[in-house]
């Protein structure tokens, strides 16, 4: 198996922890009605140029209509995609790119001076509130009205766990491991806006990258939103290992770009 498809395989056990998956021949369908506005839970997958793109728009619109959700589409494999996009333009689709930077971990740890005021621990029963507070004040995931439903579920899913930095004993950071064979990838990280700038992130990095260490698991993986976040992980011995150009398709409602302040 090749590092990307190790890539789409890990993509693929994440998703399907919060949503619902169907395979077809172009790619998947991901819907979860419980969650109407979580765009990752509701999307139709497009992972190869579509043989007949018009039945697979009707068939994605028929789908999510029937379900009332928002018919979007990712689409991948997006340079050779020209067609099928076209064809969603004349359904009134509105089209985004991203450039996605996969980046997998070097496995060296590095020596650095820990900062006294900083603790970092695993969310629990006792620091859940907290942990649940400071991913519903991040736009970038949603905020209250996607995390509050999916944070709990990923709590009590045994693939995931999820830590908690405080700096002076006030809770301001998370992020999670997100497990999948020997796998793991690096998500939801995340600090309110007080105390961003003061290098809790890279404390969090660190950490975790002892505890991948730790557990004995192959490759750790980061999916930055976009090439500046990229650049901060690149200090942390993540080596950027491909780029890859998606697309999303939407109807009506706000765009990626706009949720994350583009």
């Amino acid at each position: 198996m090749n590092i990307l498809h190790k890539v789409l395989e890990l993509d693929l056990a994440y998703l399907d922890t919060f949503s619902n998956r169907i395979n077809t021949s172009w790619g998947y369908i991901f819907h979860n009605e419980d969650q109407p506005a979580y765009f990752d839970a509701n999307h139709a997958h497009i992972m190869e140029v579509p043989e007949n793109e018009e039945a697979v728009i009707e068939e994605v619109l028929q789908f999510y209509k029937e379900r009332k959700l928002t018919p979007r589409f990712y689409i991948y494999d997006f340079d050779n995609q020209g067609n099928f996009i076209e064809k969603l333009k004349t359904y009134k689709f509105q089209i985004e790119s991203f450039i996605n930077p996969v980046q997998l971990w070097n496995q060296e740890i590095n020596e650095y001076n820990r900062n006294g005021k900083i603790t970092i621990e695993r969310v629990t029963q006792n620091n859940f509130q907290e942990a649940l507070e400071i991913e519903c004040s991040i736009r970038e995931f949603g905020g209250r009205e996607v995390k509050e439903k999916s944070f709990p579920k990923e709590f009590k899913h045994p693939a995931f766990t999820h830590y908690l930095l405080r700096y002076d004993g006030i809770a301001c950071s998370t992020a999670c491991l997100f497990e999948h064979g020997d796998q793991v990838r690096l998500e939801s990280v995340a600090t309110i806006e007080g105390y961003r700038g003061k290098g809790l992130i890279g404390e969090l990095i660190y950490f975790l990258q002892a505890e991948v260490k730790n557990r004995g698991l192959k490759n750790f993986w980061v999916f930055p939103i976009d090439e500046r976040v990229e650049k901060v992980y690149l200090k942390y011995g993540f080596q950027t290992i491909a780029k890859l150009t998606t697309g999303h398709a939407f109807l009506h409602g706000k765009s990626i770009k706009a949720i994350r302040g583009n």
